[in-house]
């Protein structure tokens, strides 16, 4: 069980009698890139939520690294856990405001070492060191998903959750960013990722969980195969 670092059993998530998810049991791979592939509504978002609790399931069981994951202080996992929203908010301040909340958030005070952090996380997430000087509240679309994907990496997270991380970049910045996401998981980073675009899971080079309607309909751990297909659906 070392190599999985989540195991879900017979998850099931309900919304005011609305089944969201229904019966889903899967394992994800430490340090192997995941995509979450499905049309809109197929419970694709609602699955990345339960994995920091930001919701918690109506019945079933989540491990993570082997424990409940509800036995973690929320914090912890959190930090260990990070999650990129497709539409981020940005805090009041400049982007490099935004980075060092998050790393306060994680570490409970500012050090150096954060200072340190924010040009590097920034190359990570395709930025350059100008934008950290820059009011985060008056950037694009894009750039605010770039910046929420860099301030998430300033906890130095275990996992990282992305929601749609590339759905308001063009192709070669979405590829950039798709290369960078590889380049942590050869630092040992578990990159889970909700995506529309096919050419994104087959570019990260990982296993696709491709849910219909809150089902898994590829087994778990589908290799990139499974979605070599051309693209028919948006999520």
């Amino acid at each position: 069980m070392t190599d999985i670092v989540f195991e879900l059993e017979n998850i099931r998530l309900e919304r005011q009698d609305n089944v969201v998810l229904h019966d889903l049991s899967v394992r994800i791979r430490k340090s192997c890139p995941t995509c979450i592939i499905g049309s809109s509504g197929s419970g694709k978002t609602s699955l990345l939520r339960l994995l920091n609790r930001l919701e918690s399931p109506s019945a079933g069981r989540i491990l993570y690294n082997g424990k409940p994951i509800e036995q973690y202080d929320v914090r912890q996992l959190r930090t260990q856990v990070g999650f990129a929203f497709q539409t981020p908010a940005m805090l009041d301040g400049t982007v490099r405001d935004n980075l060092l909340a998050a790393a306060r958030f994680a570490h409970g005070k500012a050090s150096q070492e954060d200072g340190e952090r924010v040009s590097r996380v920034l190359k990570l997430a395709d930025l350059d060191d100008s934008y950290a000087d820059r009011d985060a509240d008056q950037l694009s679309g894009g750039q605010k998903q770039r910046v929420a994907l860099a301030r998430t990496l300033m906890t130095e997270p275990q996992v990282l959750l992305l929601d749609e991380p590339t759905s308001a970049l063009d192709p070669d910045s979405a590829g950039r960013l798709i290369d960078a996401l590889k380049r942590l998981g050869e630092q040992g980073v578990t990159v889970i990722m909700v995506t529309h675009r096919h050419e994104d899971a087959r570019r990260l080079k990982g296993d696709v969980l491709i849910l219909e309607e809150g089902r898994l309909v590829e087994p778990d751990q589908a290799q990139s195969e499974s979605v070599s297909q051309p693209e028919s659906d948006h999520a």
